[in-house]
């Protein structure tokens, strides 16, 4: 299976710059994957989908505000910093830019209050960065941090919260788990009330999201890693659905991906977390997840592949054309899928 089978054409000018209005007024294709039939939909009509007893799960992960900007200490030259995984107490791996100068020991100054220094340069050329601060860092991030936007997004968010969901909770992602963008709090409470449970877990979206395929053959690609945490909680939300016959509805390939990966771990949906670098492509079977929400991805991305995997290959291309031909905005802020 090669990457170049996942290819598909998208005009610049579809690639959605800024989110809907109105989050639930994006709109949303709904794909029936038993007969390829479409529907043209807006998503606030996703409850119409939803049955009482289904159980919609949702990634409670926040952005942080991951780009910081200082010097080197004693020197005036700008130094960008994006902080992408935490590893260990203070120290975070890190991609730095200008990097070349960035070698082991040397000292980064972002304020009075913060400043890192590079302990470690991996092979991929990424830093490993100790940071010395006092107090809670989620706080000095919130004052000196910028939240980071897909490279496609050239324009500036008028309100940073555009780029959170409206049940974030958990700092810890460098990019959002967009298909959850389209909710407001209005529209989960009218879910809930039809009789729909909402389970929450936690997948820390990392940079890897947004790194393009390079191999020929995709079995040879590598995932990047990703902490998850499942509570006790959401796990006996799910099983006790998935025991009288109702269905698991994933709220975007972040919960997905946790959903299947602690399957694929544990045999069963468990309290559990961990990291995961589960890669799902055609070939692989869905074991826990029923129906899903998803925005429309990159071409020759692992994401497409993932949806292609639920579906076919020839499917989601054939969908993909249609919404391209109806004009759906796409990607991080585009308009939304529901595949059942």
């Amino acid at each position: 299976m090669k990457t170049d089978d996942f290819d598909y054409y998208l005009p610049e000018e579809l690639i959605a710059q800024h989110p809907a209005e109105k989050r639930d007024h994006a709109r949303l294709l709904v794909l029936d994957r038993e007969t390829g039939e479409i529907e043209d939909k807006y998503f606030y009509d996703i409850i119409d989908y939803l049955n009482p007893g289904d159980v919609l799960v949702m990634n409670d992960t926040r952005v942080i505000p991951a780009r910081l900007f200082g010097h080197r200490k004693d020197k005036e030259e700008s130094i960008e910093v994006f902080l992408l995984r935490n590893t260990e107490g203070k120290t975070w791996e890190c991609l730095v830019r200008p990097g070349k100068k960035m070698k082991i020991s040397t000292k980064i100054i972002f304020s009075e209050d913060l400043s890192g220094q590079v302990k470690d340069i991996k092979e991929d050329g990424n830093r490993i960065i100790e940071f010395s601060y006092e107090g809670i860092f989620n706080e000095i991030l919130d004052k000196l941090g910028n939240v980071p936007l897909p490279p496609y997004i050239k324009e500036e968010l008028k309100e940073p919260e555009e780029y959170q969901t409206v049940y974030s909770k958990n700092p810890g992602s460098v990019a959002a788990p967009t298909a959850g963008l389209h909710f407001t709090k209005d529209l989960l409470k009218q879910i809930e009330e039809k009789g729909i449970k909402l389970a929450y877990l936690t997948l820390d979206v990392g940079l890897g999201t947004f790194r393009p395929v390079s191999v020929e053959d995709v079995s040879e690609h590598k995932m990047h890693s990703e902490f998850y945490t499942l509570s006790k909680e959401t796990a006996d939300i799910i099983n006790e659905a998935r025991e009288s016959g109702h269905r698991v509805i994933a709220t975007g390939t972040t919960s997905i991906r946790t959903l299947e990966s602690v399957y694929k771990k544990c045999g069963k949906i468990t309290e559990d977390s961990g990291w995961t670098d589960i890669f799902i492509y055609p070939g692989f079977e869905y074991k826990v997840v029923d129906a899903f929400i998803t925005n429309f991805h990159l071409p020759k991305s692992t994401l497409v592949m993932l949806v292609a995997a639920f579906t076919s290959r020839e499917m989601i291309l054939d969908t993909y054309k249609y919404a391209v031909d109806h004009e759906y905005r796409f990607f991080s802020f585009g308009d939304a899928m529901f595949i059942h």
